[in-house]
């Protein structure tokens, strides 16, 4: 007797309990699949093996988190659009008998900003320029964003990222001030992250204005607080996290599955 049941995973650093794993089995239950989410250690030396394993078990796909989502690229047969322009990999699809890497970080945010705001046209500012915040700016720059500005401690770095996408720059020094017109302020820093949930994101702001932050833990930061207190409206980072395991699991399985059942598993875990 034999017995085979699909398998996707997460390939990073160790975690206590996974929101992820809780939202996209809560996606498979939902499409009626007998799949399993795996979260699985896998150390930098032996990824590889690991993505080999992969291959050999048959698993659908499997995410990349840190240390991850670039040293992945060589063991993958190709790379998507995205993945490409943004120089990561954080989700992997079988395809046949290939691994496609795929970068959903942008994505997920876009899908959850478009259910506020056409991007297209719009004056956006981007707070940091590190990964989330490079998979962003690809991401409204593909959508057709307007006047995009990319800010950032590092000038270097920023400018680095400014230059990729066609977007401005400006150094961030004391309290950076949203220049009037714009139409969302995105944090995509880890400033007010869990257990840093006091910390204060240094900008200035004012309505009318859309503020979205890229953090999930918690839901509603000290930055969203401060930004319905100056009478803006906010877009908090469950939705792009919601929204990149909606795209994982179309991905892997060829269909939407419920995102309001993904959102309440995450919500319940975080």
């Amino acid at each position: 007797m034999s017995f085979k049941q699909e398998l996707v995973g997460l390939f990073g650093q160790p975690v206590v309990e996974n929101p992820t794993q809780a939202m996209v089995e809560a996606a498979f239950g939902s499409l009626g699949l007998d799949w399993r989410y795996l979260t699985l250690e896998v150390a930098p030396a032996d990824l590889g093996d690991a993505v080999r394993g992969a291959r050999a078990f048959g698993f659908r796909g499997f995410h990349c988190t840190i240390p991850h989502k670039v040293a992945v690229v060589p063991h993958l047969d190709r790379i998507g659009e995205s993945a490409a322009a943004i120089g990561a990999v954080n989700c992997v699809v079988r395809e046949g008998d290939d691994l496609v890497g795929e970068n959903t970080d942008g994505k997920g945010f876009l899908r959850s900003l478009e259910s506020r705001l056409d991007p297209r046209g719009a004056s956006l500012v981007v707070l940091g320029a590190g990964g989330a915040a490079r998979a962003i700016a690809v991401e409204l720059k593909l959508a057709g964003a307007g006047r995009l500005t990319i800010v950032n401690r590092s000038e270097e770095r920023g400018r680095e990222l400014a230059e990729a996408v066609g977007a401005d720059f400006a150094r961030w020094s004391g309290d950076y001030a949203v220049p009037p017109g714009t139409d969302v302020l995105v944090n995509a820093t880890s400033l007010g992250l869990h257990p840093n949930v006091a910390e204060r994101v240094p900008v200035a702001f004012g309505p009318p204005l859309l503020v979205a932050d890229v953090i999930p833990n918690p839901p509603e930061t000290r930055l969203l607080r401060d930004a319905v207190a100056a009478g803006c409206e906010t877009l908090d980072g469950l939705g792009m996290l919601v929204e990149q395991g909606v795209l994982a699991v179309e991905y892997w399985t060829g269909r939407r599955p419920d995102a309001g059942v993904m959102r309440a598993a995450l919500a319940a875990v975080l």
